[in-house]
């Protein structure tokens, strides 16, 4: 079992940066962030895996960066150039196992979840 408690989320606005961090009772192989607004389907951010392999969705677009120190089991999300429409609840997940990278963004690999940090941007 793995227990996630996120941190860090908050109000900025548009153009801004947050940096999100979630401690990890124990080591994963593969972590990562999802985000969710009411009525959507949560989607997957950003995940990183051992060796430091990472993974970005497409709307990223080089504006977030995921990291990880092994050594204090947290993740990390640095968020710049946010935009008002990425107000959303922020997810820290971790897999049970590692994950190909066609994986690392499908919510359904992750067997572990934080209870969520709010981001949100205002214009």
């Amino acid at each position: 079992q793995v227990q996630l408690v996120e941190s860090g989320g908050g109000s900025v606005q548009a153009g801004g940066s947050l940096r999100l961090s979630c401690a990890a009772s124990v080591y994963a192989e593969c972590m990562g962030w999802f985000r969710q607004a009411p009525g959507k389907e949560r989607e997957g951010v950003a995940a990183i895996c051992s060796a430091g392999r990472t993974r970005y969705a497409d709307f990223v677009e080089g504006r977030f960066t995921i990291s990880k120190d092994n050594a204090k089991n947290t993740l990390y999300l640095q968020m710049n150039s946010l935009k008002p429409e990425e107000t959303d609840m922020y997810y820290c997940a971790a897999a049970r196992d590692l994950l190909t990278n066609s994986m690392r963004l499908e919510r359904s690999q992750y067997a572990y979840w934080g209870q969520g940090t709010q981001v949100t941007v205002s214009s």
